[in-house]
């Protein structure tokens, strides 16, 4: 049982190192996770205390292995080890600490010194890290305006003057980009003034705004004033110097410190300091005496004097007054004005003699009624004395005379008619009356108050516009009876587009009802009824906007309107001066038929034309084939291909073949003229030698020029060289014209064929000396068709002159033909040469092609 308990006990102690052993690493762990999370003062020693109770607890029990032992005090020295260590480290960051805090109360103490630096004035700081870092703004924003954001400061142009914030933009750029120091003193918008300051410190780019107050303050407004002044005394200065008036200042002592341009003109002085040195003077001696005594009176001097303006009299208005220093003058030049004057007065006098010469009486009272003027046809019509007249009476006196002598209308109560009549002025509108004279005249009497004061009276005589008028009346009667004579309808709307006139054609032709017209209608209304028997409306649009269109664009107007009952009529609207409009109606139902059996007429030979056109072309494309055979074999019977013919048969065979050569020239030239009318043919352009076409267009004709003994003459200069044209129809006009001037030529006449270049234009010429065209002839000559043998054997159809005029124009030229009968005739072609060609070698002069023998 002893045993069993030792066992028991001893087990128990393993079980209790054990547990010791799992407590002491525990407590390690738990020790080195509170040494790394605390620097406190007295961790070492609570680890230590901890150890020394682990080694007393471990101790108390009976160590049964030194293993156990071992480990234990390796884990004690680390354990002291660590805590030495974390001792050491604390003594080095104290000493850190204390130098942290210590640079911390230099910081806070610059911090300090620097928010009472900025704060002992007024400004704001602005700063960049680079160049492209945010802005950083320090200080007081209100320097640049109350209640502005910071940010407000770098947009210069919306607080500073537009000048100076100009210069601060480009400068602040350069600080900023290269930094270029820079100072100004800016004025803002409410006249303040700014000091704009940049600079770059460590490498930071400053932007200082700093409110200018105080003596300096007042420096700048004052040389901000100054400017102004001197800016302002500069443009009066140049103001003055342009003011055509000469203008001068003086010195107390009379001479003169200052004079405008005008002043140097009047004077005849280069300039102000030559007029100084030579004391050049614009007014005379006693006119400068007499503004001194007015100046020593401190009283301005103002007279008008005579002097000389730059070698010329003249009138001059001169006013000087006197000033702190001296004196100021100007002097202002009224010849023109004293001329106008005078020109003035003639005026007058020329108006009272036109006066004189009105047949309207005219008289002018004053405004003491007293009469200051009167033209003769007032002393004509009232027959009053020259004397009376020049005695200037009242208007009542002489409106008392007239009563006397009975050339006043009669009233009842004259005295009560004459003081309403006087009435006229105390007006101030014109006043028109009318009097009706014992005599039976009728004047009109025009009452018109004058600017100064009176009155001016017109008496114009109305008896023979009244007369008048009685005639016009007769005349309109006289006149509406013989529009009612007239066959066309007549109507004139006035300017309201109301009917003021019409004859009884007009109602006749259009059953208008008499009742409507005597109602004055407006033409809305008449053309409602008009419509019953016309009732197309195109017309009659039109008919109303000729009637009530604005005046200023009203023109004349023709239509013709179509009735159902198969009667027409013309209608003319003519705008008359007054503003009215006189339509007429004429019945042209005859002519209208006569007009359409012409144009069915027309109609129907138009149509004849074209079907005998279409025949020819049709019968020209059907003889061809036939004839191009009849050609083919007898070319091959010339050639003796199917056997040798005799004399006489190759004598036909040419026959034939020369004959049905012309026929197919004439069917081709048929051709050709189909294909002009229908707008298929078309050119070949390629450059053409002018020469060598000539030449070629003579070979085909070598035959007849021998048979008729005639010369062909080619003149050409040597350099005509060439141009641009369809080569083939070239040929064929040359052709024709030459085959025409041969038919008609004699023989031993010579033909000439001449070609020039003349500017942009090649003319080809072809004379002969043949019989000459008549002129009735000669009109009708290049039309198909057109056929005269002039008394000679030539024969033709008439289409080869009218080939060469279609393909000359077809090129875009001109024919032009010149003949008299025994002259001869000569065609000229002439044809646009747009491309310039260089000259070619070719044979130049005259040269003469004798006649060949036919074959």
């Amino acid at each position: 049982m002893a045993g069993l308990g030792e066992h028991q006990n001893g087990s128990r102690g393993e079980a209790g190192i054990l547990a010791g052993f799992v407590r002491v690493p525990l407590s390690l762990t738990l020790l080195s996770g509170t040494s790394q999370a605390a620097l406190a003062a007295d961790e070492p020693f609570r680890l230590m205390e901890k150890a020394s109770d682990v080694l007393a607890y471990l101790y108390g029990f009976n160590l049964h292995s030194a293993a156990a032992f071992g480990l234990f005090m390796g884990l004690v020295s680390l354990t002291t080890i660590t805590s030495l260590l974390l001792m050491q480290e604390r003594r080095r960051s104290a000493r850190v600490e204390r130098a942290l805090r210590k640079e911390l109360a230099v910081l806070r103490g610059s911090d300090d010194l620097a928010t009472l630096l900025m704060g002992s004035e007024r400004q704001l700081l602005v700063s960049w890290q680079g160049r492209d870092s945010e802005p950083r703004f320090q200080g007081d924003p209100s320097i640049i305006g109350e209640g502005a954001p910071a940010r407000r400061a770098l947009a210069f142009g919306t607080w500073m003057q537009p000048s100076d914030a100009a210069a601060a933009e480009s400068s602040l750029e350069q600080l900023r980009q290269r930094g270029e120091a820079f100072r100004q003193v800016a004025r803002t918008l409410s006249n303040r003034f700014i000091d704009v300051e940049g600079r770059t410190i460590g490498g930071r780019a400053i932007l200082r705004l700093r409110d200018v107050t105080g003596d300096r303050a007042d420096l700048l407004k004052i040389r901000a004033d100054l400017a102004n002044a001197r800016s302002d005394l500069r443009s009066m200065t140049m103001l003055l110097d342009d003011v055509a008036y000469p203008l001068w200042i003086r010195d107390a002592d009379d001479k003169l410190l200052w004079a405008n341009q005008a002043y140097l003109r009047a004077v005849e002085a280069p300039n102000l300091d030559d007029a100084i040195a030579r004391s050049l003077e614009l007014l005379s001696e006693r006119a400068r005496d007499d503004a001194r005594r007015q100046r020593k009176s401190d009283a301005t001097y103002a007279a008008r004097v005579t002097a000389v303006v730059a070698g010329q009299r003249a009138v001059l208005d001169v006013i000087e007054r006197p000033t702190a220093g001296g004196s100021a003058g100007i002097a202002v030049d009224v010849s023109e004005l004293e001329a106008v004057r005078t020109d003035l007065q003639r005026q007058m006098d020329a108006h009272v003699r036109t006066l004189d010469q009105l047949p309207t009486a005219v008289a002018i009272f004053d405004g003491s009624q007293t009469l200051i003027f009167s033209n003769a046809a007032y002393q004509r019509l009232w027959g009053l004395d020259a004397a009376f007249l020049s005695s200037r009476p009242t208007d009542s006196e002489v409106l008392d005379r007239l009563r006397t002598a009975r050339k006043l209308p009669e009233q009842a109560d004259f005295r009560a008619w004459k003081a309403d009549f006087l009435n006229g002025y105390h007006s101030v509108e014109q006043q028109e009356t009318w009097w009706h004279l014992p005599d039976r005249r009728t004047l009109r009497v025009v009452i018109n108050p004058n600017p100064q004061g009176g009155v001016t009276y017109l008496f114009d005589d109305v008896s023979e516009r009244f007369e008048l008028a009685s005639q016009v009346n007769s005349l309109t009667q006289v006149q509406g009876e013989t529009l009612n004579t007239l066959k066309e309808g007549v109507a004139v709307f006035g300017s309201d587009g109301r009917l003021k006139l019409h004859n009884r054609a007009f109602a006749e032709m259009w059953n208008l009802a008499p009742d409507m017209l005597t109602q004055n209608p407006h033409v809305e209304t008449i053309i409602k009824a008009c419509r019953l028997l016309a009732p197309q409306e195109e017309p009659w649009i039109d008919i109303r906007g000729a009637v009530v269109g604005l005046a200023d664009m009203r023109m004349g107007l023709s239509c013709r309107i179509e009735r159902p009952d198969g009667s027409a009529l013309d209608c003319t609207a003519q705008p008359l001066p007054d503003g009215a409009t006189l339509l007429s109606f004429t019945d042209v139902t005859a002519s209208v038929n006569v007009e359409r059996a012409l144009t069915e007429r027309n109609e129907a030979l138009e149509r004849a034309s074209r079907l005998r056109d279409e025949f020819v072309h049709h019968v020209s494309y059907e003889l061809r084939s036939p004839l191009t055979n009849i050609i083919g074999f007898t070319q091959l019977l010339g050639d003796e291909t199917v056997g040798a013919l005799n004399p006489r048969q190759r004598d036909y065979a040419d026959h034939i073949m020369r004959s049905s050569a012309a026929l197919l020239a004439i069917l081709n030239d048929i051709l050709d003229l189909a294909s002009i009318d229908t707008g298929s043919l078309e050119l070949t352009p390629e450059i053409v030698d002018i020469r060598s076409t000539i030449e070629a267009a003579m070979r085909g004709l070598e035959d007849r020029l021998a048979e008729s003994s005639l010369h062909l003459v080619i003149d050409t200069p040597g350099d005509i060289g060439t141009f641009v044209a369809d080569g083939k129809r070239v040929r064929q006009i040359l052709f024709n014209l030459l085959s025409n001037a041969v038919g008609f030529s004699s023989p031993g006449q010579t033909i000439t064929v001449s070609a020039r270049k003349r500017g942009s234009e090649v003319i080809f010429e072809v004379k002969d000396q043949g019989r000459g065209i008549p002129p009735e002839i000669k009109a009708r000559i290049f039309e198909r068709f057109e056929s005269h043998t002039l008394g000679t054997r030539h024969r033709g159809v008439g289409l080869g002159l009218s080939i060469v005029r279609s393909f000359v124009e077809l090129h875009g030229g001109r024919i032009d033909l010149t003949s008299a009968p025994g002259q001869g005739t000569t065609v000229t072609c002439i044809f646009p040469n747009d491309r310039q060609e260089s000259p070619s070698d070719g044979r130049s002069g005259p040269s003469a092609l004798t006649p060949m023998a036919a074959e």
